[in-house]
């Protein structure tokens, strides 16, 4: 059995050179662990990034703190760095890897056909499933009950959690993560119809995912009909979010819980789409995009644009109707006046 969250110890100066920040305090004491500014205890180093949970520094146990650059002297040995999240996130990856107990090597109770290929130091837990023709890079970890269908490749350095179902004919890059729960390459909703009802479309397509993506717990993304549905290097998905058929997604996207975004529309790179986000098929939605919490978008996105609604308007348009809105009842009860008013004075 592997423990991948073993602790470390490392001085205040060598963290510091870490996140290349500005020491303040005495670098030599030891840190050897990382944690939230009310959860530390002696011996860890915690963050603050916004302004409003300083008043926590009174009260931390913490033995260090990560600060942004310009802020006031924290009172105990300080690290100031231009992003302090982004910084107590490498010094949290440095602490621990990433979270994940698994069995060294392939499992007595895995399944595994004769005929795969599997890379130097991957990892088949118990009770996994692993088809005929699948490729498993090298350092790959493969969670208890997953099922690996016929002729997929799965690249290098990947976990995938337990319960997790990669269907036949997927390829997937290096360094992903897929999350519990998630199905990658179900049939697309593809039907076509007539007086006679719904005839079922084969869905003989694939899907592709690059390098670097996380895709969160119960996703469902589905395999084009024809071609392929493609994740972009990097993009990270949350759970619980729908992809339908041949849709494609950017690099370095961020998609939220809940969305669900329809057959063969095309995302741009770096696009963030919030929480329950609703995208009918056969759009674009163009590279740096943002879609605010549940918008639903029901016509092409420009780049660089923030969009916000149901149905999604530009963002200032969306907050001048949302203003409108709120004043609506005093405007009718003004307009009511006023149409009394012209009565009133038509009598006369």
């Amino acid at each position: 059995m592997t423990d991948k969250r073993q602790k470390k110890a490392l001085t205040l100066e060598c963290i510091a050179s870490m996140i290349k920040g500005n020491l303040v305090g005495e670098g030599s004491i030891v840190i050897t662990g990382a944690s939230g500014i009310k959860e530390a205890v002696e011996g860890d180093i915690t963050f603050v990034h916004d302004t409003k949970y300083l008043k926590y520094l009174n009260d931390t146990k913490a033995s260090a703190v990560i600060l942004k650059e310009g802020w006031d002297n924290a009172g105990l040995p300080t690290i100031f760095v231009k992003e302090p999240y982004f910084a107590f996130a490498t010094v949290v990856r440095e602490f621990y890897e990433l979270g994940y107990f698994f069995h060294d090597g392939i499992s007595e109770r895995a399944v595994v056909h004769h005929d795969v290929k599997l890379g130097k130091g991957v990892s088949i837990q118990p009770l996994a499933v692993i088809e005929p023709g699948v490729e498993i890079c090298e350092n790959t970890i493969i969670g208890a009950g997953s099922y690996i269908g016929l002729n997929t490749k799965i690249g290098s350095e990947c976990i995938i959690h337990p319960n997790v179902t990669i269907r036949e004919n997927i390829i997937i890059g290096n360094r992903v993560i897929i999350h519990s729960g998630s199905v990658i390459g179900s049939d697309g909703f593809g039907y076509a119809h007539n007086d006679k009802g719904f005839f079922k479309i084969p869905q003989i397509g694939t899907v592709i995912i690059g390098d670097e993506v996380e895709i969160g717990a119960n996703c469902t993304i589905d395999r084009a009909t024809l071609g392929a549905t493609k994740i972009g290097d990097a993009t990270k998905i949350d759970n619980l979010v729908q992809i339908a058929h041949n849709v494609e997604v950017g690099k370095n996207c961020a998609i939220v819980a809940q969305v669900g975004i329809s057959g063969s529309t095309i995302i741009g790179d770096n696009v963030k789409l919030g929480g329950q986000v609703g995208v009918i098929g056969h759009l674009r939605i163009g590279d740096e995009a943002q879609v605010a919490a549940q918008s639903g978008v029901a016509k092409d996105i420009p780049a660089g644009t923030r969009w916000m609604g149901s149905p999604a308007r530009p963002l200032m348009d969306a907050k001048r109707i949302e203003a409108f809105l709120s004043r609506y009842d005093r405007i009718m009860d003004r307009l009511r006046e006023l149409e009394k008013k012209v009565e009133r004075d038509k009598s006369k």
